[in-house]
């Protein structure tokens, strides 16, 4: 189980994991961080770990005993997990309401099957709606001694103050640079690809692998190309803006921005620009064109044609640069 939490998991994990072998885990837990950090991860390890019959001597569900067979087959009578169910109509609902709650709160009314734990997860937790909430609060009012719930969330700010005053909070945060390459290599990235998508992700390994697999990186260059043809005068502004909005405009609009952005940055420090930016006097234009871009992902969800709206402030990127 220890080779697949990421290093930067293993230090709250021997926290949580020496608080569970001396009975001392609180009652509820709230394990947060930006996506692709591994909050879930960590979340089943742990639960894991509290429904074993033999932990290793790291703390780890040992994956052989009975729970770690029935819990791998998702039939583990003491582990309950809380998400998104499906509506009537077969789609996937939005929120946690108060009936999945209510229900949870019945199950945990009961004595444990197996004589130990129970274990409940709920992910996304900032996605109660707000009588899910308030119901969930009654339950965390009064703790039994053999449960244990786990609040899993991206923007915690989003629970109720109650909520987040009930629970031991989990934070996770992104691991310095080093450590995530190391991690992406070591799971077969090459050094360039990893350093490329480490920058597009702001320092996540979690997203910067996201962002390999979608081909994030191919979309990222492609918008680059098409922002410097635009300034050397060689692409069509018209041409450009019908094939951003035929494919993923909201995406090529927001890498769009932050190409332009890291591009100040860069001019700010000295580096050579990708763009082919002469100097430092461009940063103000620099700076102006990406509030448009901003301005202009939040026109992308009107009813303006996308088109006309990408044409707009690509003409503006292709406008000669004057001092």
């Amino acid at each position: 189980m220890s080779a697949k939490l990421a290093p930067w998991l293993l230090e709250p994990w021997h926290s949580l994991s020496a608080r569970l072998g001396a009975g001392e885990l609180p009652h509820a837990l709230l394990v947060c961080g930006e996506p692709g950090l591994g909050k879930r991860a960590l979340a089943d390890a742990l639960a894991a770990s509290a429904l074993c019959d033999s932990r290793t001597e790291a703390g780890f569900a040992c994956g052989k005993c009975r729970a770690c067979l029935l819990l791998a087959a998702g039939s583990h009578p003491d582990r309950v997990f809380v998400s998104f169910e499906l509506r009537d109509d077969g789609k996937p609902r939005t929120e946690i309401v108060i009936e999945q709650i209510r229900t949870l709160s019945q199950r945990l009314s009961l004595s444990s099957q197996f004589g130990g734990l129970q274990v409940v997860l709920i992910d996304p937790a900032d996605k109660m709606n707000a009588s899910a909430a308030n119901a969930l609060l009654k339950t965390l009012e009064e703790p039994s001694p053999s449960t244990v719930i786990i609040l899993v969330s991206d923007k915690p700010s989003r629970l109720p103050a109650t909520i987040r005053s009930r629970c031991q909070r989990i934070q996770l945060q992104v691991p310095n640079k080093a450590e995530s390459l190391d991690w992406m290599v070591a799971a077969g990235v090459a050094v360039s690809t990893a350093e490329e998508a480490l920058a597009v992700a702001l320092g996540n390994p979690g997203q910067a692998m996201q962002a390999i697999r979608d081909d994030t990186l191919g979309l990222r260059n492609e918008c680059r190309k098409d922002l410097r043809s635009l300034r050397d005068r060689h692409g069509n502004a018209l041409a450009v803006a019908e094939a951003w909005s035929a494919d993923r405009p909201e995406q090529r609009l927001w890498h769009a921005a932050a190409i332009v952005h890291d591009e100040a940055l860069n001019l700010v420090r000295g580096g050579k620009s990708a763009l082919g930016l002469t100097g430092t006097e461009e940063i103000p234009k620099l700076a102006a064109w990406f509030a448009s871009a901003n301005r202009s992902r939040e026109l992308l969800a009107t009813q303006l044609r996308s088109e006309l709206v990408l044409l707009d402030l690509l003409h503006a990127w292709q406008m000669p640069r004057r001092t």
